[in-house]
């Protein structure tokens, strides 16, 4: 049986796994249950592995797996869900399990998770994508991350972004952002009033503030590859 903060803690972790396709930083997490440091939300992460709730993903930056859920919160049923494509066990050979089907995305170049580098511009080459990481009839792209300014939304310096081509976002989302119609970064979200904050999931990277009319969005994150 879970305390109130531990499954307080779970069912954020599932909501922003499901949003935006990523888990949540520590920081978020502490700022979410309203605690003081970040070594409550270690201590709580600590007892929900130990009790089969997660799986704490090795050599990874705050990877985590959400493995199932408790009958609480589990409404017609949970499918665990692996983040950063990690394969898990095989399924035992009598479970029947449904192909998956696997898209071709355009890789549009470089993303810049730190300094904003050039804009995208030209496809570069294609890669495969899991047809489940993509919504209904939207245009997706996809881009090889550069950079660590994003290491704790679990985004390291080489993988590659799934992302849908939208041009809004809500405060939170991990969006692809064009400043000044020239430069692309990677970043979160954060608008207020006539000002957009794009921030990073490092905190050796400031905060970077403008004026709304120097920022377009481009797309939101939806899914992330992995290449060992």
């Amino acid at each position: 049986m879970l305390t109130k903060k531990q499954l307080e803690l779970l069912s954020f972790i599932h909501k922003r796994v499901q949003r935006d396709g990523v888990p949540p930083s520590f920081d978020e997490m502490k700022e979410a249950l309203d605690l003081r440091s970040k070594s409550g939300i270690h201590r709580l992460i600590t007892a929900l592995e130990e009790r089969g709730f997660i799986r704490r993903l090795a050599h990874r930056a705050r990877a985590i797996e959400i493995v199932r859920l408790p009958d609480s919160m589990d409404k017609g049923g949970f499918t665990p869900r692996v983040i950063e494509g990690d394969r898990g066990a095989p399924p035992p050979a009598a479970m029947s399990v449904e192909p998956i089907h696997a898209m071709e995305l355009p890789v549009m170049g470089r993303i810049a998770a730190g300094t904003p580098i050039a804009a995208i511009s030209e496809v570069s080459h294609n890669v495969a994508v899991p047809g489940s990481m993509l919504s209904g009839g939207d245009h997706h792209y996809a881009l090889e991350v550069k950079g660590d300014s994003m290491i704790d939304a679990g985004i390291n310096d080489g993988d590659v972004v799934v992302i849908r081509e939208t041009s809004t976002a809500d405060n939170g989302d991990i969006v692809v952002a064009l400043v000044d119609g020239q430069e692309a970064t990677l970043k979160r979200f954060r608008r207020k009033g006539a000002a957009i904050a794009l921030e990073a999931a490092n905190p050796a990277y400031e905060t970077r503030v403008f004026h709304d009319d120097q920022v377009k969005v481009q797309g939101r994150l939806v899914g992330l590859i992995r290449t060992y």
